[in-house]
């Protein structure tokens, strides 16, 4: 059986458990600390990583959440490159590394926060994460920039979320073009992620921890490797077009949180 979702893939249909928020954390707490505790003996490694990530993933269809998955041939694609993406949940930081790392090696950027949480902080510092504070936006920048092409030129992909935290919907302006540029700076290529991860949503007192709404699908799709011509302002337009076109079509036809 395989344990990852590195593949075109489509939930099969099955009924929405009752009280899904309720029946989820706890069998998530579950998943994260065993995790946690892999982690902080330091023997927390790729595979075990993408396990985990799975395990999320086959949680939310035990709520009787539908998964599609499109567009994963693009990861055959030799050599690292930038992957850049809308932040719309949590949801996503727990998926993508089931779809992204049995093809490619891979890590994030991150808030710096994260990596003080229980459990999730070991997890993330031991895949060798760019941690940016968001206090000051030049160091951040130079963090991502020089720390991001170290990684890619040691061969290890970067996943980074330009809309910064996370948004319910996808607008040009939200989006900054540090992704591109750290492709041009590695010489590498971008490849967009169009997500929609409302299914997880954001909670008013732990943000975290919002209600699981299991009649939304989670939608991931890749878009076509993009080599970085110039300034990269029209590689940055098409990245942030991929995600807004297909945003807007899942928003139409399954609604929104």
């Amino acid at each position: 059986m395989e344990r990852h979702f590195s593949r075109n893939y489509r939930s099969e249909e099955r009924p929405k458990v009752s009280f899904p928020s309720l029946r989820f954390y706890p069998s998530l707490a579950g998943i994260m600390y065993r995790a946690g505790r892999i982690a902080s003996a330091g023997k927390y490694n790729a595979e075990r990583w993408v396990y985990d990530s799975f395990l999320v993933g086959k949680l939310m269809e035990k709520m009787g959440t539908n998964i599609i998955i499109e567009g994963v041939e693009v990861l055959d694609r030799e050599g690292p490159c930038v992957f850049e993406a809308n932040h719309m949940s949590t949801l996503e930081t727990f998926l993508l590394p089931c779809i992204i790392q049995p093809r490619k090696d891979v890590t994030f950027v991150v808030k710096k926060s994260l990596l003080d949480y229980p459990c999730l902080g070991p997890v993330l510092a031991s895949r060798d994460p760019l941690a940016i504070g968001r206090a000051n936006p030049r160091e951040d920048l130079a963090t991502v920039l020089e720390g991001g092409k170290k990684l890619l030129e040691a061969g290890r992909s970067v996943i980074i979320f330009t809309q910064g935290s996370r948004r319910k919907d996808v607008k040009e302006e939200d989006f900054n073009s540090l992704g591109v540029k750290l492709a041009r700076k590695a010489d590498v290529p971008v490849i967009p992620i169009a997500l929609k991860t409302d299914a997880w949503g954001e909670g008013a007192l732990i943000k975290d921890m919002g209600w699981i709404k299991p009649q939304l699908p989670v939608h991931v799709r890749f878009g076509e490797a993009m080599e970085i011509k110039g300034p990269g302002k029209e590689e940055h337009a098409a990245v942030v077009r991929f995600i807004k076109e297909n945003f807007d079509t899942w928003a139409a036809a399954d609604g929104k949180a």
